[in-house]
């Protein structure tokens, strides 16, 4: 058992197999760590994120390094039949890369008995494990650039089907009518960890047949999720939505078994910030807004707040008089007034609150929009009414809010210090070297996902074998083939394929979100890669 440096709040658990990450797992579920927040298992690793407050690193190393690894794990009695038609575009060549026949390859997999052994990669994304053994295939070299919902794949040993239409490398060998992930299912994710699998040839089924299965996986329908309160009366009218406006809160913690992250606020500072000003409870939602160009119009009177990025506020009344408002400061609107974010002249987001907060319904939890995993809340777009909650009961409003660092320029270097991990061992001392020593320029590219980064020298690896999928954290500094970082940020996908140099210092992922496009990056070295090793305690197999 290796723990391997991510950041001030999590580590990476490596283990020897598949088989001792899911031990660990079922010990980690049925007797929490006290600290722990979220884990996010994968094929040979565990990711832990953990509250530093209420633990430190060494007693979690202690109490996860006690715990069995060769336990039996406790097999999951729901068993989900998943109808396939195995018509694929790579069943010819999975044959011929197996020496046997299509027909045969549909025995196999149609055959197995599977288990969710994590999900990552998108909501609904399932690993399945313990397929027939002679089905290893490898990726396919090229990854296609749109695989359609409901394909059903290999890679390695492992099985899989596409919750939604995405770019992928598996190879595609069917599909099947059945919704992965269906928000207005009341668990949205049909598969998760432990659960049972079985796939089924449609060919072999009767009409009545394939209509039962589908009707047994559309399973119990939930209420509609992520719709605004269109029976209040609106309180506001977008009259433009500039780039990008979104809903977004603390975010959505504890659904990683259904392949999703957090999301939540960019610049969190910010948004705590902006209900602090106007007495809503810290995280609740706000609007940010990306790059300015926001137009609000009050439909009564309100109170609200704008921080975050150093933009000029603009306010124009009912009777036609303008004057400029200041951010982190109360800002009363009547009926008839117009609020307008222009450019940012420092900074990316701004964070707009309302007192009674925004009456949005949430989706896990959670009003966040997750752009990469399309969860959540639509954008605004001009022409949308905004609700606003109720403020009896509320705090005064805040007078003294300031910004918690100063706003980031384009053309400026911005210092991002970094703690080195958990793939730094991945790259060669000319990398190292690079990643510290050169300014990375923030790239038109960058976006919720994550700031690309271009360097006058790419990052070379010295390991060339494939890495299996592991957990991501919001900050990892990834490095794909290119040699050309990309830094994590608050939508990044749950896990990924390419190895992670370092990871931003998490007390500098609000600095990092407010980063504008054409600034530049340097990084500094807060934690080396300090990796400690681990012998557990196994069972004796008879």
């Amino acid at each position: 058992m290796r723990f391997l440096p991510v950041n001030l709040n999590a580590v990476l658990v490596e283990l020897d197999d598949l088989a001792q990450t899911l031990a660990l797992l079922q010990s980690l579920q049925a007797e929490p760590v006290p600290g722990v927040q979220e884990l996010i298992p994968a094929a040979r690793t565990i990711l832990v994120y953990f509250e530093p407050s209420q633990t430190q690193l060494p007693e979690l190393i202690d109490a996860i390094g006690a715990r069995d690894v060769g336990a039996q794990v406790e097999r999951s009695s729901h068993l989900v039949r998943i109808p396939v038609h195995y018509d694929g575009e790579d069943l010819q060549e999975v044959a011929d890369l197996l020496g046997t026949t299509p027909a045969e390859v549909v025995r196999m997999h149609s055959g197995s008995a599977y288990s969710v052994a994590f999900t990552g990669f998108a909501p609904g994304f399932a690993y399945l494990s313990g397929g027939h053994p002679r089905l290893d295939v490898p990726r396919r070299k090229t990854p296609r650039t749109r695989i359609p919902a409901g394909a059903v794949g290999l890679a390695g040993t492992f099985s899989g089907v596409y919750p939604q239409t995405s770019p992928g490398g598996w190879q595609i060998i069917g599909t099947t009518p059945v919704q992965m992930w269906d928000l207005e299912r009341a668990a949205p994710s049909l598969l998760r960890p432990g659960f049972r699998v079985q796939f089924v040839d449609i060919a072999t089924l009767v009409p009545e047949a394939l209509a039962a299965l589908m009707a047994q996986c559309a399973g119990e329908r939930a209420v509609a999720q992520g719709k605004r309160a269109a029976a209040d009366a609106p309180a506001f009218r977008v009259e433009a939505a500039g780039l990008q406006t979104l809903f977004q809160d603390g975010g959505r913690i504890g659904h990683a078994g259904q392949g999703v992250g957090a999301s939540g606020a960019m610049d969190r500072s910010a948004l705590r910030a902006a209900n602090r000003v106007v007495g809503n409870a810290p995280e609740t939602a706000c609007l940010e807004v990306a790059y300015g160009g926001l137009a609000l119009e009050a439909l009564q009177p309100a109170v609200v707040a704008v921080t975050g990025a150093d933009a000029p506020l603009e306010v124009q009344t009912a009777e036609g008089r303008r004057y400029a408002a200041a951010t982190y400061a109360p800002l009363a609107l009547d009926a008839g007034d117009r609020l307008s974010i222009q450019s940012p002249q420092a900074g990316s987001r701004n964070y707009v609150s309302v007192r009674g907060g925004w009456k949005v319904a949430p989706v896990l939890g959670s009003v966040s929009t997750d752009t990469l995993a399309r969860v959540g809340p639509a954008a605004l777009a001009a022409g949308d009414t905004l609700a606003v909650g109720s403020t009896a009961g509320l705090p005064p409003v805040a007078l003294a809010e300031q910004p918690a660092f100063d706003m980031p320029r384009a053309g400026e270097e911005v210092c991002l210090d970094i703690v080195l991990g958990p793939r730094t061992d991945w790259f060669d001392a000319n990398a190292l070297a690079l990643l510290t020593s050169q300014a990375w320029a923030v790239t038109p590219q960058s976006n919720r996902v994550g700031i690309r980064l271009q360097g006058e020298a790419a990052l070379t690896r010295a390991e060339a074998r494939e890495l299996p999928s592991e957990g991501t954290a919001r900050g990892a500094i990834q490095v794909p083939a290119s040699g050309q970082p990309v830094l994590f940020l608050a939508d990044h996908p749950l896990t990924g394929g390419y190895p992670v140099i370092a990871s931003v210092a998490s007390y500098h992922l609000d600095l990092a979100a407010q980063i504008p496009v054409n600034a530049r990056v340097k990084l500094r070295v807060v934690r080396g890669f300090d990796v400690i090793d681990v012998a557990p305690p196994t069972t004796e197999k008879h």
